[in-house]
């Protein structure tokens, strides 16, 4: 029996980690905790500074109140105890004390398109942050690295990370999306848009002109804005009232049931799009929908995260001295060689 160190973020990266866990549980330890980081971000999230992020605010918060409901072990930071393995949601920190660790790293969902910032983090070894998600994986600070579909494996060799360390495995809430049909969601046939934290994010956004496009979509059915769980409420909601004054705005809630209802789904950058695309509905996205679904997550019935946990047990079976040498050894390769499926 292993000690193993769950690395949450948001909640959609919370009730992943949690879902793996599940299939951990019987035979190892399995403890919880936030999203944290070092040195100066560290610093700037007690001083409330990147409440915008995974660090602090709202995804904090409701990561801790997950983990109450759910009575899972809680260990702050994974500072309490030694750990066997750590399965973390993101390297685009990682953390001191989780560095000469066994660690598997699981994929969220969507990507952030390749900006100039994505060059400029890779050319001068700039923090990884800084271009979003769009550098998962580049840290090769882990050992396995589970993604949601070929496509996805094909795209992260691209961006140089090294093949053997992908396995398709498919990705927890987004394996099974047809289930989202069964809901008790109130509204049905209309128009959803869901918002992306590109304002949030240092990213540019003309709101006022992409809620009059929403408009132009609707022709009469109901329009209904899910905001990003990162938007300024306040802000978002102000914008909506003035430009569609209609409009119904969720602030929280399940997106996928809301999906699932619509007749037409509207997006910005957000892996909303792929569910709507799953679902066969009609959408309207800022991204290019050829390439979402070659990338799109594959749909296994809702085996990722038993899939995952698979991955994890090997890991925990395989001596740490050979995963350090594995990893010091590992240089990015041209094209993949491999990226099985499990």
């Amino acid at each position: 029996m292993g000690n193993i160190l769950f690395i949450c973020g948001s909640l959609n990266q919370t009730t992943q980690m949690h879902a793996i866990a599940r299939n951990l549980m019987d035979d190892h330890n399995c403890y919880f905790t936030p999203y944290y980081g070092d040195g100066i971000e560290n610093l700037l999230a007690k001083l409330g500074l990147l409440n915008f992020t995974v660090l602090g605010g709202r995804h904090k918060r409701e990561t801790e109140e997950y983990f109450f409901l759910h009575n899972l072990q809680v260990d702050l930071r994974g500072e309490s105890r030694p750990y066997d393995l750590v399965v973390t949601c993101s390297d685009l920190l990682i953390q001191k004390n989780i560095r000469n660790k066994r660690v598997v790293l699981v994929q969220e969902g969507i990507t952030e398109p390749e900006s100039i910032m994505f060059h400029l983090v890779k050319w001068l070894r700039l923090p990884r942050y800084l271009a979003n998600t769009s550098t998962n994986g580049l840290s090769n600070a882990y050992d396995m690295f589970c993604v949601a579909s070929n496509g996805y494996a094909d795209l992260f060799v691209r961006k140089g990370v090294h093949d053997r360390k992908l396995v398709v495995t498919g990705i927890p809430n987004f394996d099974n999306v047809k289930t989202a049909h069964d809901n008790d969601f109130q509204f049905r046939g209309h128009v959803l848009v869901a918002t992306s934290p590109l304002r949030e994010t240092f990213r540019l956004d003309d709101r006022i002109a992409f809620i009059k496009k929403c408009n132009t979509i609707t022709k009469g059915r109901t329009l209904i804005f899910k905001l990003n769980p990162l938007e300024d409420v306040k802000r978002a909601t102000r914008e909506i009232n003035k430009n569609a004054p209609e409009a119904l705005v969720f602030a929280y809630g399940n997106i996928n049931p809301m999906i699932a209802n619509a007749e037409t789904v509207i997006t910005q950058q957000s892996t909303s799009t792929y569910v709507a695309l799953a679902l066969g509905k009609e959408v309207h996205t800022n991204l290019n929908i050829e390439e979402l679904k070659r990338l799109m997550p594959i749909q296994n019935g809702g085996a990722s995260a038993s899939r995952i946990a698979r991955i994890c047990e090997q890991t925990l079976l395989t001596p740490l001295e050979v995963l350090m040498a594995k990893r010091k050894q590992a240089q990015p390769r041209l094209k993949r060689e491999r990226a099985d499926v499990y």
